[in-house]
């Protein structure tokens, strides 16, 4: 901190590196060598504007935008406006926490834990249309042992009858703190007493169709249900409990918007034997506070869990940043093929930078290319087998069909109303969901920055 703190003094002073690299070394080594000199008068202390001026003319990727920095002024957020990029951004104090929170966790605060799909089926005798999709194991829902594909008929003894019903459930768990919930399943109504809690929601979900598995990956984040490995744990969970498995499975990558970098290379590690991962170009800041460019190339490590296994990704318009970093290095060096639509095209990252203030600086300053050097950026990467109605998973399992065979499996005959309808709207989607909370974060992000942490001359 004292480095770069003082870097920027002298800058705002000299206005010029060399000079200022010249007088911070001076000052050190007459200080090293005698104690009988008179102190030196420090100089001021940068403004928060004059810090991030600093930082982006130091770190952001689009040179030539750099002129259009209005170099004296007051206004932070005026200051970030002036460049291009969307995705470069400043969040004040008051803000920074829980902008790091969305970026790096799968955090929910005050959740019950578990999702739910509203479906009106034909011929159902049960007028009640919320259907429990998904229940996480560690939080309020998943420990009280709420059964997935039950029928919420009650909400804090309000019926949830009706085409208003997700609108009144919604509006009750919003604003009480402790829900009970009656829920039918199996010919039995339940009877749950949940308090919301702060929840760390899984990024991995499975999904049986037709007798194949659908690995969904939601998202790459560091901390997640796995709070210590993040996605990347959660995925070599599910493989590691799969080794044997020789049947194909779908990875499904629809409508997820990316996340760290220190996730989703490693995730796709997980597939590919050998050979280039990813290759990026980036601007960052020299051990004395210049700006340089630089590149670099990350490799492959064998003996993964997934390396062996037969499967197909699926991704659609949306998937987007660090997904498409997964799915460059899984289709080309681990030969797994895509379907479904060409994805969204950010081949840009960002790196987070705490500021002097207590803000955050989110700042673009990484270009990616896919394992053969190709750009796609604003581009996309195209499927291997495109879906010409879009990316469901019943393109996919067609897909699986034409490229491997029949699966061996069967559906499961026995199945509830509930659990059918939810399997065929999941079956049957292809909504292309583009969260703006997580593109407006950034998408695809590099580690996080502490300037603490940077080497610096005390």
């Amino acid at each position: 901190m004292n480095f770069l703190v003082r870097t920027i003094k002298n800058s705002l002073v000299t206005r010029n590196l060399e000079l200022r690299t010249f007088l911070l070394f001076s000052l050190v080594l007459f200080v090293a060598c005698g104690d009988f000199m008179e102190p030196v008068e420090s100089t001021p202390e940068p403004t928060a504007y004059e810090f991030n001026y600093w930082l982006l003319n130091h770190t952001y990727l689009y040179e030539a935008e750099l002129k259009n920095l209005p170099a004296v002024g007051d206004s932070i957020p005026l200051l970030y406006s002036a460049l291009e990029d969307r995705y470069t951004r400043y969040y004040p104090p008051s803000k920074s926490e829980a902008a790091e929170n969305q970026m790096n966790t799968s955090i929910v605060e005050g959740d019950l834990g578990m999702e739910y799909l509203v479906i009106y089926t034909e011929g159902d005798d049960h007028p009640y249309p919320i259907l429990i999709s998904r229940v996480y194991a560690d939080s309020p829902a998943g420990r009280a042992k709420v059964p997935r594909y039950g029928r919420i008929i009650s909400a804090n003894g309000i019926s949830m009858e009706g085409y208003d019903s997700k609108m009144v459930y919604d509006s009750i768990v919003d604003y009480s703190a402790d829900i009970s919930l009656t829920v039918f399943f199996d010919d039995s109504l339940l009877q749950f007493d949940l308090t919301k809690e702060t929840v760390y929601a899984p990024t991995v979900f499975l999904d049986t169709i037709e007798g194949i598995t659908f690995v969904t990956i939601t998202e790459f984040k560091e901390s997640t249900a796995d709070r210590e490995n993040g996605t990347f744990g959660e995925l070599r969970a599910y493989l590691d409990s799969t080794a044997g498995v020789s049947e194909p499975r779908v990875l499904d990558l629809r409508n997820n918007p990316g996340g760290l970098i220190s996730q989703c290379l490693p995730a796709a590690d997980l597939f590919v034997k050998e050979g280039l991962l990813s290759r990026r170009q980036f601007v960052s800041l020299t051990p004395d506070g210049k700006r340089t460019h630089r590149s670099l190339d990350v490799l492959a490590n064998p003996g993964d869990p997934g390396e062996n296994g037969k499967f197909l990704m699926l991704a659609n318009r949306a998937s987007a940043s660090c997904a498409e970093i997964f799915i460059a290095a899984a289709k080309e060096q681990g030969g797994i093929p895509l379907a479904g639509e060409t994805t969204f095209g950010k081949g840009i990252g960002q790196s987070q930078w705490k500021t002097l203030e207590g803000g955050l600086a989110v700042i673009t300053n990484l270009e990616f290319y896919t394992p053969k050097g190709n750009s796609y950026h604003k581009k996309g990467i195209a499927p291997d087998m495109h879906c010409p109605e879009g990316a469901s998973r019943t393109c996919a399992l067609n897909a699986v069909k034409t490229l491997y065979g029949n699966s061996p499996k069967t559906q499961s005959a026995k199945m509830s109303v509930a659990e059918r309808a939810i399997k065929e709207s999941l079956l049957a989607s292809t909504k292309t969901t583009i969260p703006a909370k997580s593109f407006d974060m950034g998408g695809a992000l590099d580690s996080v920055v502490h300037f603490v942490n940077y080497p610096y001359s005390p």
